[in-house]
């Protein structure tokens, strides 16, 4: 019986501590992701407006004035997917990575070849054990520290200019956006070619006076455009992850705590009818005294 004691106590000390981690985690996640959830708020009003600014240049300009407008046949997809760079953030990970299997699958049924770009450690593990997935360019640690701008402007000029070389027919993203700190939604979208807008109905499409030329707002907007978009996608799943690691360590800790309170209460029942068996003896031997 003592032994057995011992053992829980053990357990439950490890518990203990271990939610004493969960708790710290969880603490730490919540000061990041205040930070991250206002940076991609500040970010978004600027990225949707620059957006809609370059959907409607693209559906009036001739797509022939810039090659990031050019729609071609989706013969071969490039396909970036986006995961955080550390675990113990529940689902995040793992529903980004089956919507890319899926996305692969559903395009390889159609005749389409899907070449991947992986940011962030867990995308990068996962497909490394999967060699059927080819895998053109891996970045990591982007989301160790807070998102730079830099990065994803690297990504963003590195993509763009296979694209205009003609080495891929389509970029689209896979990655969380965030929605609010317990709940974020897997999406993905077609950044190049940059669509154009969609017209309502009896709407008249006229073309702008530009000043100085098309040829050079184009080439200096849009490829700042598609910086942009890039940008805001890390910093939705910055966020998103930041606010899915919050939810699973305070999950982690409540469910300590629950442990606790079980197996110590299995201690003080075993411990009770240790003293209380201790005593029986003692009576019993006294007994057979006299």
């Amino acid at each position: 019986m003592s032994g057995n004691l011992r053992d829980m106590r053990r357990k439950i000390a490890s518990i203990k501590s271990t939610q004493k981690i969960t708790n710290t985690m969880k603490l730490v996640a919540a000061a990041k992701f205040r930070r991250a959830q206002n940076d991609i708020l500040l970010l978004r009003p600027y990225a949707y407006k620059m957006h809609e600014m370059a959907s409607s240049l693209a559906l009036r300009a001739n797509p022939e004035l810039h090659p990031l407008l050019a729609k071609k046949e989706e013969g071969r997809i490039l396909l970036v997917v986006v995961t955080s760079d550390r675990g113990l953030c529940g689902g995040f990970n793992a529903n980004i990575l089956h919507r890319a299997e899926r996305f692969v699958q559903e395009k390889g049924v159609e005749g389409r070849e899907v070449f991947l770009v992986t940011v962030g450690r867990k995308v990068r593990d996962h497909f490394k054990r999967r060699p059927e997935y080819q895998v053109v360019r891996v970045f990591t640690d982007f989301f160790m520290k807070k998102v730079d701008y830099s990065d994803a402007a690297m990504l963003a000029e590195l993509v763009t200019a296979e694209f205009v070389n003609g080495k891929y027919d389509a970029v689209y993203v896979i990655y969380n956006e965030f929605k609010s700190a317990i709940r974020q939604e897997v999406t993905v979208e077609r950044l190049l070619p940059i669509e154009p807008m969609e017209v309502r109905e009896k709407e008249v499409v006229v073309d702008f006076i530009y000043e100085p030329s098309p040829q050079e707002i184009l080439n200096e907007l849009l490829p700042l455009h598609f910086k942009t978009q890039v940008y805001r996608v890390f910093l939705e799943s910055y966020s998103s992850e930041q606010g899915a690691r919050m939810t699973a360590m305070d999950n982690a800790t409540k469910n300590a705590e629950e442990m606790i309170d079980t197996l110590t209460l299995k201690y003080n029942k075993a411990r009770q009818a240790s003293i209380t068996e201790e005593i029986l003896e003692v009576v019993a031997g006294a007994e057979a005294l006299t």
